[in-house]
């Protein structure tokens, strides 16, 4: 029952995965906004940067992820 349940949480299609890293970055972006609006200035853009690159990093290994589940499927 609890391995039902788990697998209701598993990316299996890169439209699945696209769609989590969709929501990443909408949450991003808002924290980064959050961020100009409470630190004006240089500090605020530089906190604002690193929130899309932080979505980057994330989406780039949830899509190898993806690739290497399908190789390993296919290749046995």
């Amino acid at each position: 029952m609890f391995q039902k349940l788990l697998r209701l949480f598993v990316i299996k299609t890169k439209f699945e995965a696209f769609l989590v890293i969709y929501g990443l970055a909408v949450g991003a972006t808002q924290r980064g906004v959050q961020y100009l609006h409470q630190y004006p200035g240089y500090a605020g853009w530089l906190l604002f940067a690193c929130c899309p690159v932080a979505v980057f990093m994330a989406g780039a290994r949830i899509l190898d992820s993806i690739e290497r589940e399908r190789l390993e499927r296919v290749t046995g």
